[in-house]
């Protein structure tokens, strides 16, 4: 049986249809803007050309640490003939390796790379394999375990390829990235993913401020580059979650550039030093203190002879701005202050008693600090 439809049903079926073709066809329209990349595939952008620029410049690490085994104990003493068979072979210390890959990328062509500290630290011997096969010794020129980054050199020097610095702090979340690694040793893999996140602070050292990434990264990426689609280096892949999948982090590349001339020139890092002891604003905090809003670091202790005291800083201040920029929380101002060179001047914007106070703090080294006992001794809250 046939159903009969009214001329008004008709009607408005047809201008349906109309404003539905016109939709398609603005949208296909808008569609076929996107350039397609090489494998035909609509709005993703092909990483061949790119790729292939940058690889040269990345480099396979191997690391071999000696270790000398403690001797093992001998079962018994006496006259018994056995007795030197088991002095040979239980109380005689022997050596043995500890071997460690992983990445790096070259920052100048005389040979000079960045990677992370985990990865040649302790090191007896440094290989390093280019892409093209070649093979060459290297050595530590500078190590910083507080941030994980290390600059070594290849033994000899040369002309070498080598890739671009790019800013970390203009990167923004769900932005291209591509990883080039050596995971499982298993030489050059490329990954490609999104920024997920800024600023992570996963508990590795005092300085985290990680960017977030689901590019694929595994044991074997450490001290690689992460990459923007300009092909320019934005972070040193450096962890993950095990547990996780797409989970991974790089230092950003603008703390690394921070540190590279003090590593090349000193081969260490020489940070700043306030002297306070800080902690997150909770909300009982909040309210004693009458603030209105959680942003800052609390002083809990200002440290005897350091920069904080001399300057005028108390246990209860609310540090809000460290040289200009907003202190968000307590993680922020040691941030800050490590970055900050030795023996010159910041400016700290405080809240104390509901009131905003501004101090000039002469900045002292963290590291003679650890090695004072003065600097170890707090005057905390009443």
């Amino acid at each position: 049986m046939k159903k009969k439809y009214s001329a008004k049903i008709l009607i408005f079926t047809a201008a349906l249809s109309a404003i539905m073709g016109l939709f398609f066809a603005v949208d296909s329209g808008h569609s076929s803007s996107v350039s397609p990349s090489k494998n035909g595939v609509m709005g993703f952008p092909s990483l061949t050309e790119m790729v292939k620029r940058v690889k040269p410049a990345v480099v396979n690490i191997g690391s071999i640490h000696v270790v000398q085994a403690r001797p093992m104990p001998r079962p018994f003493r006496g006259q018994d003939p056995d007795e030197d068979f088991f002095g040979q072979y239980f109380g005689a210390p022997r050596n043995y390796s500890q071997n460690s890959l992983g990445t790096g990328f070259i920052i100048h062509k005389d040979g000079t790379i960045l990677t992370n500290s985990h990865v040649v630290q302790n090191a007896d011997k440094i290989d390093v394999k280019l892409s093209d096969g070649r093979k060459f010794s290297a050595q530590v020129v500078g190590n910083d375990p507080k941030t994980d980054i290390a600059v070594i050199k290849i033994i000899g020097g040369g002309d070498f390829p080598t890739v671009s610095l790019g800013n970390s702090d203009a990167l923004e979340i769900g932005e291209w990235v591509i990883a080039v690694g050596n995971p499982f040793g298993l030489g050059q893999t490329v990954t490609a993913g999104i920024v997920s996140a800024k600023g992570r602070v996963i508990g590795a050292g005092p300085y985290d401020n990680f960017i977030q990434t689901d590019a694929s990264i595994n044991p074997g990426n450490s001290g690689g580059p992460l990459f923007n689609l300009s092909g320019e280096v934005v972070g040193i892949n450096t962890a993950i979650v095990a547990s996780g999948q797409g989970i991974g982090f790089a230092i950003p590349i603008d703390i690394a550039k921070n540190l590279i001339p003090q590593l090349i020139q000193k081969g260490r890092v020489s940070r700043g030093y306030l002297g306070v002891g800080i902690q997150d604003l909770t909300e009982a905090l909040v309210k004693s203190l009458g603030l209105q809003t959680d942003k800052g670091a609390f002083v809990a202790a200002v440290y005897l002879g350091g920069p904080a005291e001399k300057a005028g800083l108390q246990a209860g201040d609310v540090v809000v701005a460290y040289n200009g920029k907003p202190i968000e929380s307590s993680h922020d101002l040691p941030l800050q202050v490590s970055q900050t060179p030795v023996g010159s001047s910041a400016n700290l914007e405080v809240i104390r008693k509901g009131q905003k106070k501004n101090f000039t703090v002469q900045i002292s080294e963290l590291e003679q600090a650890e090695r004072n006992i003065i600097g170890a001794q707090p005057r905390r809250l009443p």
